[in-house]
């Protein structure tokens, strides 16, 4: 079919393309309006995939409580987020592996807000430790802060909306492709195994308790972050050359699929999202 060059039709066709993209943009920022004013929590929120989320609820008003191990990281972030929107961020330091500082998060979350509604699950933990010959101290802080701080920060959470009748919450797991299919990191994808198992069970929990509360778990595949440089802290240059060959999403691709679910309308619930890079194999 032939089509028209000429500067009329062109103008035209880039004119209903503006426009397409103020409506989209003004449909998002509507979606968003019902979380204005209301508060979550972000774990993991001092760098990549964590501090892109809360970027993202900032902008669109939500009050963000970020916590992670480095305070000076998330002071950081929140100077820079809290210029970028009307929402606020209010960084909080936290160890996962701590149960009782777990639990100081919610009770400031209680003291400061009064109660919660979003909880992301954002933090992780990946070491390059093959099952023959890994650090069983390795292990243990993956167990302890990919599945046991999800589940405490999950139970804290839902407990606080409960007991103050909030019942259209939502609980987000970030977990990744390792939760569906085993990469080289075995034992990491075994820990994001148990992220799936966890959220469909959590999803089945709240149904028998007839509640409106949703779940939702998202799985990326490579993202450009930090993580990779930590795994590999002693050849960064191979995850350069892994960046540099291999298609990878960016941190704001992750945020925006998690604004996409927690914007879903209220009789829809996404309970499990996977985004590849455009051009990935698995």
């Amino acid at each position: 079919m032939l089509r028209c060059k000429c500067n009329v039709c062109r103008n035209y066709a880039l004119s209903k393309a503006f426009i397409s993209i103020i409506i989209s943009h003004n449909f998002a920022s509507k979606t968003m309006e019902r979380w204005i004013g209301k508060v979550a929590l972000v774990t993991g929120a001092s760098a990549g995939i964590g501090a892109a989320i809360v970027k993202k609820l900032v902008e669109n008003g939500m009050e963000v409580v970020g916590c992670a191990r480095n305070l000076k990281e998330l002071n950081e972030i929140a100077t820079k987020v809290n210029k970028a929107g009307p929402g606020h961020m209010y960084p909080y330091k936290c160890d996962l592996v701590d149960e009782n500082q777990i639990l100081a998060v919610f009770e400031y979350i209680k003291k400061q807000f009064g109660t919660i509604h979003i909880c992301i699950n954002n933090a992780a933990v990946c070491y390059h430790t093959p099952m023959v010959s890994a650090d069983t101290e390795h292990l243990k802080e993956m167990i302890n802060v990919n599945i046991l701080a999800l589940c405490i920060t999950t139970r804290e959470a839902i407990t606080l909306m409960k007991n103050t009748n909030i019942d259209d919450g939502h609980i987000v797991n970030i977990n990744g492709n390792a939760g569906h299919k085993i990469y080289f990191e075995t034992f990491y994808s075994a820990t994001k195994y148990a992220v799936t198992a966890l959220t469909e069970g959590l999803r089945q929990e709240l149904r028998a308790a007839n509640s409106r509360i949703r779940a939702t778990a998202i799985s990326p595949g490579l993202v450009k972050t930090e993580l990779m440089y930590r795994m590999h802290k002693d050849d960064s240059r191979s995850v350069d050359e892994l960046y540099a060959t291999k298609p990878s999403l960016q941190p704001d691709d992750v945020a925006n699929a998690v604004s996409f679910a927690i914007t879903s309308p209220s009789h829809m619930e996404i309970n499990d999202m996977r985004i590849r890079p455009t051009g990935q194999l698995n």
